[in-house]
């Protein structure tokens, strides 16, 4: 994929010279980020630009229908399940076929039964998760009168595949970002500075500490031979919840900068997740915008909270397995969703008392734990895998000298981002929820840390160059 190869600045100079040249004149802007959007999907295989195009004309057109089916008095509800049908299937076909047909194929075997289906090996598009759910959450919304729909195809189009955001996210609303799209737009002096560190913190997180953790996580988590001891498999534990964060919300980082210096604000993905106290707070700062998507196009569909305890339990954890599904087609997936349904469930009983200084920071801890330890469900290649891992985790204590170097080399690499997000939480207790913690420092300051992050990136960043992880999603 493009974003991660060092001829991306080469294209991003290009797309922004020329965009800046076109001024005020938007239309012939978005005509040509809409070439470049796909220009850069097809750098990873032109052929799949074909399903970026489908789910935006199936998604224009039933978004214009259903507005005209109810300024005639009806209410396009077959429009709206059309569009759901056609992204689902699409999602389904290419992400879940094959895996489906596979389990299926291995339970008729374990039943004595020898029929066996042909299971597709379809490659599964970048980014087929997040642009799908953008584009049919625009005709739902359309469809229960949310948002107009929108008759400027070019528009509509650069909606659904912006390629700042189009492979990994965030997942945005039709509301926030298309009047974006057809107004004058030009950064401020504001924008290129947030864009300019956003960038750079982006990469910071990606290169040093994502892609130097996943050394320490990989020879535990993917070795042939199981870990000797259970401080290994805990040091895998801390390195993978920091690696996912820091990738997932570095490739964040660097969208939303990539944005500003277009004059486009995408939404905030990521609100320090590991500082929150309980799980339901989890999913107010963790992939911000698929939680909301979730609860706002699964879960209340459900019936959210309406109908009874029982049932919003069973809506939470309903909710919370489909979106471990979204994740991909693996049992450790939707085990991952069930353990933060049962959570979300269980946290829900105890209602929204205002916790005490040192409850909070026992809940912070705690609720650290049950992520990290969820995600090394979600990491290991097979729930066998997982289960041999956390046995060695809970019954084998040994520490050895490798294990502590580890350890050191963990607290090293997190050390920057978990303490610009200490300091970025002390500011938002009092009052301040700007994110951008650098650029109120003084100058000097702020070109001193800039200037240490470039730095530490160059000379210490991981050169291998790998994937973001939610490219796979």
């Amino acid at each position: 994929m493009l974003f991660t190869t060092p001829i991306f600045p080469l294209f991003f100079g290009l797309v922004y010279l020329v965009y800046r040249a076109f001024g005020q004149a938007w239309r012939a802007q978005n005509l040509w980020l809409l070439l470049a959007s796909y220009a850069f999907y097809a750098w990873w295989d032109w052929r799949l630009c074909g399903l970026i195009l489908l789910s935006t004309v199936v998604d224009y057109l039933c978004g214009v229908l259903i507005e005209g089916e109810r300024s005639e008095g009806r209410s396009g509800k077959g429009l709206v399940a059309a569009s759901v049908v056609v992204n689902l299937g699409v999602l389904a076909t290419f992400k879940y076929l094959g895996w489906f047909t596979g389990e299926l194929n291995a339970g008729l075997l374990a039943m004595g039964m020898s029929a066996e289906l042909p299971v597709l090996k379809l490659i599964v598009p970048v980014g087929l998760s997040f642009y799908t759910f953008q584009s049919m959450a625009y005709t739902i919304d359309v469809y229960r009168a949310r948002t107009p729909a929108q008759r400027d195809p070019l528009t509509f189009a650069l909606f659904v595949s912006f390629f700042p955001q189009l492979v990994a996210g965030p997942i945005e609303r039709s509301d926030a970002l298309m009047p974006q799209l057809q107004r004058p737009r030009l950064p401020t002096k504001l924008q290129l500075a947030e864009g300019l560190h956003l960038i750079i913190w982006g990469v910071f997180k990606k290169l040093f500490v994502a892609d130097n953790l996943a050394v320490l996580v990989q020879r535990v988590v993917d070795g042939e031979a199981l870990p000797n001891t259970g401080a290994a498999v805990w040091v895998a534990t801390y390195a993978f919840a920091w690696q996912i964060y820091c990738d997932f919300s570095g490739y964040t980082d660097i969208a939303r900068g990539v944005a500003k210096l277009l004059g486009i604000e995408l939404s905030v993905n990521f609100k320090a997740p590991y500082l929150a106290h309980r799980p339901q707070e989890i999913w107010r700062r963790w992939h911000i915008s698929l939680s909301q998507w979730l609860r706002d196009y699964l879960y209340i569909p459900l019936g959210g909270n309406r109908r009874g305890k029982v049932r919003t339990q069973l809506n939470l954890i309903i909710t919370m397995l489909l979106g471990g599904l979204w994740h991909g087609a693996n049992w450790t997936y939707v085990l991952w969703g069930g353990v933060h349904g049962i959570a979300l469930a269980i946290d829900r009983l105890r209602g929204q008392a205002t916790p005490s200084r040192w409850a909070r920071a026992i809940g912070v801890v705690l609720t650290f734990h049950l992520s990290a330890l969820a995600f090394l469900v979600f990491r290991a290649p097979s729930l066998e895998r997982a289960v041999d891992l956390m046995r060695i985790q809970f019954t084998n204590v040994y520490m050895s000298a490798q294990d502590r170097m580890a350890f050191a080399q963990l607290g090293m690499l997190i050390a920057i981002p978990l303490g610009v997000e200490l300091l970025q939480s002390f500011r938002a207790r009092r009052g301040e929820t700007d994110l951008s913690l650098v650029l109120r420092w003084h100058p000097a300051l702020q070109a001193t840390f800039t200037a240490v992050l470039v730095l530490i990136t160059l000379f210490l960043g991981a050169t291998a160059g790998q994937s973001f992880i939610y490219y796979q999603f």
